[in-house]
């Protein structure tokens, strides 16, 4: 995996962080009179927020590259001060990087230590750690400008941000940056465009992308695949409303917790108050609340693509990766104690399923358990977190999966699992997750009766192996570069005639591939062949089917394959067999 970026102690971390340090400095040598906000290392670089005096734009990093690299070149000793909170908003003043530090001071607990670093005339407030001096830092480049609300705020001003990533050799930042550029050739925002396969338009909304025909292609093989594997997994597809009553939310206490995600309420003249449902969970508790259950239903596998909506801030939208209206795979199981464990595993077998048939196969997963020495952050009941640690434990270790125990990153009403997947950029994303809760059948009665007849809690296990089929389509977009295998891609194969007079035997192939079910298309346009072998190239149809005087003649079709160029000349029954192999492998 690497090293980590996000723990202060981290060699990475402190490299990061200096380098955000470095490029404040040569912004303020730059340009005298800009404020500093805040610059932390995330990952895979840093960023540091300013408020100018003038605007700069991408042509300006270069010039701003090339100051950090004379600062670092000082030598100039990385030291940390500590002061008192009074002598700390006097430095603050007196270096005049007010209003933003000051309020960084005043958020800081009492209590907690204040501290400064400095190297040379540079001093900033900051808690650390970093290198020891500006030498340390060596192999960096400033990357991108954007704006950003102060504090993350959209009613604070918005400020500059400035991002850059630092490594300790230059292989790995040249590695890094070819990466980079693979991933601007991926970035499905670009060929969703190219491709045809989504849109955002402003008269509709930000964040609510619209799938045109072949997305909406992608969407429903997708949607076909996850339906079929669980059906034969034994679930029960329900379909709920997408708003509901804003009580079912107070019931589960999502709201007003939760309110600053979720739309506001439409509230009539007769009082009632309707909301655009943040989540599914509340109406497949109701549907299991329903009707009596017996230990002998369980586990009961409620299911549904459901639609929910959030409210994301309009800085944070991007694409199909993060939207403010998205379906989930999602499902609810109900189950006895006893059964956590079996019920892992086949929510396990159900994901590397799906993998499998994605083809991703780097993966791993990731156990967030309770932290056992701050218990009054989680729901209060020993054996319950115990029974349900336990058996998520043994559920990977009896199907010999390697996983990392983390401490302290579960839920408050029970631990979960996450399935990590790496692309092929190395970029890790967060897609499947198996989250075992203990609260809700209290919060809604839930109940089954046992074989001592008498009523029981059911556990809850809320799982969904695709995520957000939004999200999904993004990394799969990106994953492939576009180029979805034969199964998912929207258009499987299209027929190219040479010439007109070609064009009669060109439209019963066409059909007959559609007829067995492919998705296929005729290109009739009167244009060379190399222009159209070019276009669809460009558009990653898997096959292209040219047919000229030999194939009319032979009762042919010249396979041209997007990956390995020409294949010859087969039968169609030949070409069907060869199709229907590659998607069942």
């Amino acid at each position: 995996m690497g090293m980590k970026y996000d723990y202060p102690d981290s060699p990475l971390y402190r490299l990061r962080h200096s380098a955000a340090h470095l490029l404040a400095q040569a912004v303020l040598e730059l340009y005298p009179g800009a404020k500093l906000g805040v610059g932390p290392p995330i990952e895979n670089g840093f960023y540091y927020d300013f408020d100018l005096p003038q605007p700069i734009g991408e042509e300006d990093l270069p010039k701003i590259e090339a100051k950090m690299r004379e600062i670092a070149a000082r030598n100039l000793d990385i030291v940390r001060i500590e002061t008192s909170r009074e002598e700390a908003r006097q430095l603050i003043e007196q270096i005049g990087q007010v209003p933003y530090k000051l309020e960084l001071l005043d958020a800081i607990p009492e209590g907690e230590t204040i501290s400064f670093y400095q190297q040379g005339d540079f001093i900033d407030l900051c808690r650390g750690p970093h290198v020891q001096n500006t030498s340390e830092i060596k192999h960096f480049k400033l990357l991108s400008i954007a704006g950003a609300y102060w504090r993350g705020d959209e009613r604070n001003k918005m400020l500059t941000r400035i991002y850059g990533t630092a490594f300790f050799t230059q292989e790995e930042l040249e590695d890094y940056l070819h990466r980079l550029e693979e991933a601007k050739k991926r970035d499905h925002r670009k060929l969703g465009r190219e491709l045809g396969l989504f849109m955002i338009a402003p008269e509709v909304g930000p964040g609510l992308p619209m799938l045109l025909p072949k997305g909406a292609t992608v969407r429903r093989v997708l949607e076909e695949f996850i339906l079929k594997e669980e059906l034969r997994a034994g679930y029960l597809h329900v379909r709920t409303p997408e708003i509901a009553n804003l009580n079912l939310y107070r019931l589960s206490g999502h709201y007003p917790y939760y309110k600053d995600s979720m739309y506001p309420p439409m509230v009539f003249e007769d009082g009632e108050e309707l909301i655009l449902r943040p989540m599914n969970c509340p109406h497949h508790f109701l549907i299991y609340k329903s009707e009596p259950r017996s230990y002998r239903d369980l586990p009961l596998r409620i299911a549904e693509l459901g639609t929910v909506y959030r409210y994301e801030k309009s800085g944070e939208l991007s694409g199909l990766i993060r939207v403010r209206c998205f379906t989930i795979n999602d499902a609810h199981v109900f189950l006895r104690p006893e059964q956590i464990k079996a019920e892992v595993q086949h929510n396990i077998e159900l994901i590397q399923k799906v993998y499998q048939r994605l083809n991703l196969t780097d993966f791993w997963y990731r156990l967030s358990l309770r932290d056992p020495d701050n218990k009054e952050k989680y729901i209060d009941d020993d054996a319950m977190w115990e029974t349900a640690e336990t058996a998520l434990r043994e559920a990977l270790d009896e199907l010999g999966l390697e996983y990392i125990a983390v401490k302290g990153e579960a839920a408050f009403y029970g631990p979960k699992l996450d399935v990590e997947v790496r692309d092929c950029l190395g970029r890790e994303w967060t897609i499947s997750t198996v989250q075992l809760d203990f609260l809700m059948a209290h919060r809604f009665d839930l109940e089954y009766t046992g074989e001592d007849g008498k009523p029981h809690r059911p556990v809850i296990i809320h799982r969904a192996p695709i995520g957000s089929f939004e999200r999904m389509m993004g990394f799969l977009i990106e994953h492939y570069a576009g180029a979805f295998p034969l199964w998912l891609a929207p258009v499987q194969l299209t027929v190219l005639p040479i010439a007109d007079r070609h064009l009669e035997y060109a439209r019963q192939v066409y059909e007959r591939l559609r007829e067995a079910g492919y998705r296929v298309e005729l290109d009739a346009r009167r244009e060379t062949l190399g222009y159209k072998i070019r276009y669809h190239q460009t558009q990653k149809v898997p096959y292209m089917l040219i047919v000229g005087d030999k194939e009319v003649e032979g009762n042919l079709v010249a396979v041209r394959s997007r990956e390995a160029g020409d294949m010859g000349q087969v039968t169609i029954e030949t070409l069907l067999e060869r199709l229907q192999q590659e998607i069942t492998d």
